[in-house]
């Protein structure tokens, strides 16, 4: 059999890169050659994707792979484990490239369909955003009014303050958007999940008010799953705070953790395994059968005159999906709800500590964006930082500054610009000033990127960003340089 790094197999691999869809190549038995990029952000960081990978495994039922890989070709509809919402499959084709025993894998969308289910959906979607950002819009535009005409600096401060405070807002309504389609920037480190609850649990505790009962069971002995800190906070968060609001502020909450084994396709087609879980119950009255249905829809809320917002659910299952998850909702007649959050167990050690990132030392920073305000408030930022910073209005503009030979040291360039793109302007970058850090700003997902830009040692900063968020973020591509 031939090796990896024959000319043909590169040449496959190299034309793989460049397919538009989701696609794989497999080895005679199976087994995982490579990815593109595009499937890769399908995937998402919880399906093993690397050389010799089990593909079956991405796919639900686990088996549903099998009849394909027997026939060497064909189609068949199959769901991608993880999936949020669980809906249509995907279609999954394999066709044979006549070398090596080399075969295609393609990971195709749904073909569309539109149902009244699916339109009511989309409407209450359409209707929720909406209504919270026109919300949040209205504060802005009238805060910034009544700031033209403040008088004296507390009540600028003041104004200034509800502009802040609505922005952050509308960039949380972005990252529950994401979490639940699956699309926002995750950073899974390997966890005890013991010491993760327990702490959080503290924490609950103070937030839920003394007339709330939180309990928390750890199981022995203790698991580790792989996931984002941060992200899994936020899971718990927003399952005490519904159990909390569901109970009138009165009541008991118990977390528990534990561990399950599932040997065959368990309740919501959860996938045979070996599971860590986290189990979130209430003293309430319960889900009645006809909300609980429904609870995981975004915008589905039974408490919109309370201010819900019907997003909470749809993060959390959004943020167990993409962290390799599943999650169970139930509600027992009598006993409360309950939900059941399964998280694939980690074998090995938990990582340790990220060493802290030092305080930059002045650099010279090419600053890029197609967005004039934004390039002056991030060029202010950073000159305040202490640091040197040309800008630049677009990606042209940037590589006319490069190939004039002007040496920075730190690209920061926004991805989505008219012409030349930031991605390709790093490239590009890189080719004239060899080794040059650079650090991706995005309001889209990393996910969504065409490149690898971690394998590049590339830095990626979400938008909205914050002058504390720039700053953290350039320091750190800058300590990353060395």
């Amino acid at each position: 059999m031939k090796l990896r790094g024959t000319p043909r197999r590169e040449g496959a691999l190299a034309l793989l890169a460049q397919l538009p869809e989701a696609a794989a190549l497999l080895e005679a038995d199976g087994s995982l050659l490579g990815t593109n990029p595009a499937c890769r952000a399908l995937l998402g960081p919880a399906l093993p994707a690397g050389k010799g990978a089990a593909v079956r495994g991405w796919f639900q039922p686990r088996d549903g792979l099998d009849a394909l890989l027997r026939q060497g070709q064909g189609e068949a509809e199959l769901a991608l484990s993880g999936t949020v919402p669980p809906g249509r499959p995907l279609r999954v084709a394999l066709a044979p490239l006549g070398m090596d025993g080399l075969s295609l894998l393609r990971l195709l969308p749904p073909a569309p369909a539109v149902d009244a289910e699916r339109l009511a959906l989309l409407g209450r979607m359409a209707g929720g955003v909406a209504h919270d950002f026109n919300n949040l819009l209205g504060i802005v535009t009238g805060a910034a009014a009544a700031a033209r005409h403040a008088r004296g600096e507390v009540a600028l401060r003041a104004e200034l303050l509800a502009i802040e405070e609505a922005a952050e807002r509308g960039a949380a309504l972005v990252r529950q958007l994401l979490a639940f389609s699956r699309q926002q920037v995750m950073a899974p480190q390997v966890l005890s999940l013991n010491a993760r609850v327990e702490a959080m649990g503290r924490l609950l505790q103070r937030l839920m008010g003394a007339a709330i009962t939180l309990e928390v069971v750890l199981d022995d002995p203790p698991r580790r799953v792989r996931a984002d800190p941060s992200q899994l906070d936020q899971v718990l968060l927003n399952l005490a705070v519904n159990a909390r609001d569901a109970m009138g502020r009165h009541g008991r909450i118990t977390i528990a953790t534990g561990s399950r084994l599932v040997l065959g396709e368990g309740a919501g087609q959860i996938p045979p395994g070996r599971y860590a879980t986290i189990t979130v119950q209430d003293s309430g009255p319960g889900i009645p059968p006809a909300v609980l249905a429904h609870i995981f829809e975004p915008f589905f809320t039974t408490r919109i005159e309370r201010g819900g917002t019907g997003l909470g659910l749809a993060t959390v299952q959004g943020i167990v999906a993409q962290s390799g998850g599943h999650i169970l909702a139930e509600s027992p007649p009598g006993q409360g709800a309950r939900f059941t959050i399964l998280l694939p167990r980690h074998e090995g050690e938990a990582d340790p500590a990220p060493p802290p990132v030092a305080e930059a030392a002045p650099a010279h920073i090419l600053l890029v964006d197609d967005e004039p305000a934004l390039l002056r408030l991030g060029a202010q930022a950073l000159e305040r930082a202490g640091h040197r910073v040309t800008t630049a209005a677009d990606g042209h503009d940037a590589l006319d500054l490069l190939e004039d030979g002007l040496r920075p040291e730190l690209l920061v360039t926004d991805v989505a610009m008219p012409g030349l793109d930031g991605v390709d302007l790093a490239g590009r970058a890189g080719g004239l000033c060899p080794g040059l850090p650079v650090l991706l700003l995005s309001g889209y997902a990393a996910s969504t990127l065409s490149v690898d830009w971690q394998g590049k040692g590339w830095g990626f900063l979400a938008k909205p960003w914050t002058v504390d968020s720039l700053c953290i973020a350039v320091a750190s591509a800058l300590d990353r340089r060395g």
